[in-house]
């Protein structure tokens, strides 16, 4: 009989994936899907998706191979005991039980197995630290740098979650002397400034036509002033956030992910020089790297919150 096998689902702002993956932290291939959420998706649609994405993942699950359980990995803010989320980039659901649904899916496809439910920052972190870019680490913050700015934080080899499951929301510390967009009626939080469509409406208030990060990125990359100064105004913004977290946890390793960090591999320069203006020597002596999994690490980390759950508190 093979190994048991976990389903991991990662839920966020524009899209939610599932897959299987191995006790090694690698997908079982032909098992990963994605389906849009969205700013715009009602709770119909959203349900519908996360059940299309489950079920393609399930139906890969050999014969004689066992589920050992489902982590599912979540834009916050999140109630951890309830289950329930509420992301940001998704209005429709506040205080929606994604657990329960994902429990009910599964439990419906014949297998009776637990569900984890952690902040995608959570998930991020525990990923890194299994099989990424912070391997060995004892004290790590995990971030995303995408539609939305998230973290997760692990501290001596603990993974911290706090009173409701919320800790580590890097994206929702205020950044002094740059401001953002309006989004979340904060504009001097990391997110509304350093996201990929806050940085592309920077960018498109001076003078950038393009509508997406990527289009962003190719203009940075040839040169244009408004494109360059918008994704160094980014990376400035990420370099004070990650010495703030230094500074009051002692980091050694910062690992970066997501779709929008990698927009130039300048990014990470811009950050580290910020990080290394630091007056503080033991904050300057962090490690900020870009994340070592790739696409996959969302989905690793929702799969390590069962194969890791010795490291999370009940």
């Amino acid at each position: 009989m093979s190994d048991p096998l976990v389903l991991a689902v990662d839920f966020g702002g524009t899209k939610v994936e599932a897959a299987l993956v191995r006790p090694d932290g690698t997908l079982v291939p032909g098992s990963r899907s994605r389906a849009a959420t969205g700013r715009s998706a009602e709770v119909a649609a959203l349900e519908a998706s996360v059940t299309q994405v489950v079920l393609h993942a399930l139906a890969s699950l050999g014969e004689g191979t066992e589920l050992a359980g489902a982590g599912v990995a979540c834009a916050g803010p999140i109630d951890r005991a309830a289950g329930a989320i509420s992301p940001l980039n998704v209005p429709s659901w506040r205080g929606y039980p994604m657990r329960a649904l994902v429990e009910r899916v599964v439990t419906d496809a014949g297998h009776r197995v637990p569900t984890r439910l952690e902040m995608d920052g959570v998930a991020i972190v525990l990923a890194e630290h299994w099989v990424g870019a912070a391997q060995g680490a004892q004290n790590v913050m995990g971030m995303v740098v995408s539609t939305g700015v998230g973290g997760g934080l692990i501290s001596h080899g603990r993974v911290i979650v706090g009173k409701t499951g919320n800790a580590g929301h890097i994206g929702h510390v205020e950044v002094a002397g740059i401001v953002g967009e309006e989004t979340f009626g904060n504009p001097n939080v990391l997110e509304a400034i350093a996201s990929g469509p806050h940085t592309v409406a920077f960018a498109r208030r001076g003078g950038f036509t393009g509508t997406t990060g990527e289009e962003l990125a190719a203009a940075y990359a040839a040169g244009d002033p408004v494109a360059r100064s918008a994704i160094e105004r980014t990376g400035r913004a990420i370099g004070q956030a990650i010495t703030s977290a230094t500074a009051l946890l002692d980091l050694e390793v910062v690992a970066i992910g997501g779709g929008f960090s990698q927009a130039t591999p300048d990014l990470f320069d811009i950050i580290r020089a910020r990080v290394a203006e630091h007056h503080l020597e033991f904050v300057r002596q962090v490690r900020v790297v870009p994340s070592g999994l790739s696409g996959e690490g969302p989905l690793i980390g929702a799969a390590a919150l069962v194969y890791r759950a010795d490291m999370i508190p009940a």
